[in-house]
């Protein structure tokens, strides 16, 4: 059985999926934040690592590079309720095999552990404008480190706007 880390805060979404990946042939150690996912990695060498990307104690981008520099040929994916390109192209960068956002089911997430690619249909391929914007808004967010002042300041827009914008999920494609 090949050894997998699920690190995610949402005990119902990580209990439910462990089960559900364990009846998949998988050998699943979870955790539900940075300092248990710490712990669990100084005890096993997984083959694949599922990590959740915002959760207590930190971001789970400090642990994809921990998790990548124990192997190379481990297959990491980010999980996350916060999708955005930006975040999935810093995740690669750091070293993450791929990427998805929730609500993820059981057959994305064998795929992408599997590093099997599922084509979107065409309609899901098309962005709105809305998702447009937030992706925009979240390339600059990260660019500035996180700084909402200066994040405004390029966009040209207040900084309470900026706020209320991204009190908002990122919206549906």
């Amino acid at each position: 059985m090949k050894k997998l880390l699920f690190v995610d805060d949402d005990d119902v979404f990580r209990n439910r999926t462990a089960v559900t990946l364990e009846k998949r042939g998988f050998d699943v150690t979870t955790a539900f934040d940075i300092s248990s996912a710490n712990e669990r990695l100084s005890e096993l060498v997984p083959d694949f690592a599922i990590l959740d990307l915002r959760m207590p104690g930190g971001s789970g981008m400090e642990l994809v590079e921990k998790v990548r520099s124990m192997g190379e040929n481990i297959r990491i994916v980010v999980l996350t309720g916060f999708g955005s390109i930006s975040n999935a192209m810093e995740a690669v960068k750091r070293g993450a095999s791929d990427y998805l956002t929730k609500p993820a089911d059981a057959d994305q997430i064998t795929n992408a552990l599997h590093g099997k690619e599922k084509r979107p249909h065409r309609t899901e391929m098309i962005p709105s404008l809305d998702f447009v914007e937030w992706e925009h808004i979240q390339r600059i967010l990260t660019e500035t480190d996180g700084n909402i002042s200066e994040t405004a300041r390029l966009l040209g827009i207040d900084r309470r706007t900026l706020q209320r914008k991204l009190a908002k999920f990122a919206p549906n494609r």
